[in-house]
């Protein structure tokens, strides 16, 4: 259920629940624990532990084997990507920062993930073409410059599977969705790919998931 209030985006979440519900749901092992403590100079804006939990249970449910992301920071949702697919599946995920792609090379390789994930360095406008060829793909993660988000969310359309996932992370644009800025107007466009070409939701994450079912 909901109230009026929920319904127009209050939240009755506090550090103290989020806190629990974390704990409860998302317990760490020794790689995510490592992954989610990103070292000083790195900017903390890796996904929350819920968030990568259920980015890891859609794909789960999604059957997902041929995973893109794009942006890895430091590989803490990799892991969770990774951690949902079958021995066979495989993880390509694309870094713009070497120094982060470097850590989270370390991280992978310290949760015993580093022959799944396959880190690119570079734009996603630059590597998403470079392993088109090896699509179908069954999920798209976006979590990068949210400039563009558009070009990331066509390329992920045209290169997913039908019945494929694409997922986009701070849907919301930190509270600027709506406003007339090369982010907004960008997000926007993203919002509408997705609902244009897909079966879709923009899930009430901190700040948003949009989830798209190719159609």
């Amino acid at each position: 259920m909901a109230d009026n209030d929920s319904r127009a985006g209050q939240r009755y979440t506090t550090k103290a629940i989020l806190d629990y519900v974390n704990t409860t749901h998302v317990p760490h092992d020794a790689g995510l624990t490592r992954a989610f403590a990103v070292p000083d100079g790195v900017p903390a804006i890796q996904v929350g532990p819920s968030d990568g939990k259920l980015i890891r249970m859609l794909l789960q449910l999604a059957g997902a084997k041929k995973v893109v992301e794009v942006g890895t920071l430091v590989g803490y949702s990799a892991i969770h990507i990774a951690k949902a697919l079958p021995a066979d599946g495989h993880v390509w995920s694309i870094e713009f920062e070497p120094k982060h792609a470097a850590i989270a090379r370390e991280n992978l390789a310290a949760a015993g993930l580093a022959d799944k994930v396959e880190i690119l360095v570079g734009t996603g406008i630059e590597m998403l073409p470079q392993i088109a060829h090896l699509a179908p793909f069954d999920a798209v993660f976006i979590d990068a410059d949210k400039v563009n988000y558009h070009v990331y969310g066509k390329w992920a359309v045209e290169h997913l599977r039908s019945g494929g996932l694409v997922l986009g992370d701070n849907a919301y644009l930190f509270g600027e969705l709506m406003e007339d800025s090369d982010r907004g107007r960008a997000m926007r466009a993203f919002h509408e790919l997705v609902a244009a070409s897909c079966d879709s939701v923009c899930a009430p994450t901190p700040d948003g998931l949009v989830v798209g079912i190719k159609r």
